[in-house]
């Protein structure tokens, strides 16, 4: 069988890097993975000639502008990132006949809900960086391809850098932290994301190229949780005895505002690929036990 071949931008980032590590598809996938040293995503002509020379089935966009205080003050070029390189991967996926999954974040809506933000919400960003991101998905949409969206939120992983990273480093260098308790999320480990990505490879691949428009999903792992509670949970299952007091986010200003609430409703999602996505505190458990192999490793 052939194997599919997939196009990866970002693969340095979380995200990418669970994606390459993601257990059962050495067999079936061959990744094309590139990192801004390898294809400039802002350069339409080098995009184009990227795609023409590697044929790939499959686009699969991780690269992003993501630092959300910077993009306070270099919107445009978080814009340049979050929005031309989408752009330039979806018109090179339409000239190509292929499909592309792009993602995009919980930060394209304001925040100030008090129930589950579903698709067909209306967005409202509030920062520059959730503003750039709406910006990409709006592009891609007009250009009426084979384009899936997938929001998420709160991500983490044993790569890069991260919230739950953070949190190991401050428990072992601190005794004692303070953290945001009245923003409230459902953390995503990019180890479920990637997993949910393939999910929807693969049921295009087994729906005879199902993609035909844009569609948006949402995913995220199940429940809810505030930072507070979050960087808890991180602690007591890393064994780590830093004692954590609740902030306010008064208490505790950034140059962007971030949504006090933004949880995403994945039904559809859920419906379609994967009923059973894992529950928060276990991926944070499944990641804590994926980062201690790691540091064996290195």
């Amino acid at each position: 069988m052939k194997k599919l071949r997939i196009l990866l931008t970002g693969a340095n980032g979380q995200l990418g890097q669970a994606l390459l590590h993601l257990p059962g598809f050495s067999g079936s996938v061959d990744w094309i993975s590139t990192d801004y040293e390898e294809l400039d995503i802002t350069q339409r002509s080098e995009v184009f000639d990227f795609v023409d020379l590697h044929s790939p089935d499959f686009i699969i966009n991780c690269a992003a502008y993501t630092a959300v205080d910077q993009a306070e003050k270099e919107y445009d070029k978080a814009l340049k990132i979050n929005a031309d390189g989408p752009e330039n991967l979806a018109l090179a996926a339409n000239n190509a006949g292929i499909p592309l999954i792009h993602i995009s974040t919980d930060y394209v809506f304001s925040g100030q809900s008090f129930k589950p933000y579903t698709e067909t919400n209306q967005p409202d960003p509030q920062g520059a960086y959730g503003k750039t991101k709406l910006a990409g998905e709006e592009v891609l949409i007009k250009t009426g391809g084979k384009i899936i969206i997938v929001r998420t939120s709160w991500l983490y992983s044993e790569y890069g850098k991260n919230f739950f990273l953070t949190m190991l480093r401050l428990g072992k260098d601190k005794e004692s932290i303070g953290v945001v308790a009245d923003q409230i999320g459902s953390p995503t480990y990019a180890g479920d994301l990637a997993a949910g990505i393939m999910k929807i490879v693969e049921y295009n691949s087994s729906h005879d190229g199902w993609i035909q428009q844009p569609e948006i999903y949402h995913f995220c792992n199940m429940g809810v949780t505030s930072w507070y509670d979050l960087s808890m949970a991180i602690m007591e299952i890393a064994g780590l005895p830093c004692h954590v007091k609740p902030l306010t986010t008064e208490q505790y200003p950034l140059p962007a505002p971030r949504p006090a609430y933004s949880i995403l409703d994945t039904n559809k999602f859920r419906n379609i690929f994967w009923q059973d996505i894992p529950y928060w505190r276990t991926s944070v458990i499944c990641c804590n036990e994926k980062y201690e192999l790691l540091k064996q490793r290195i």
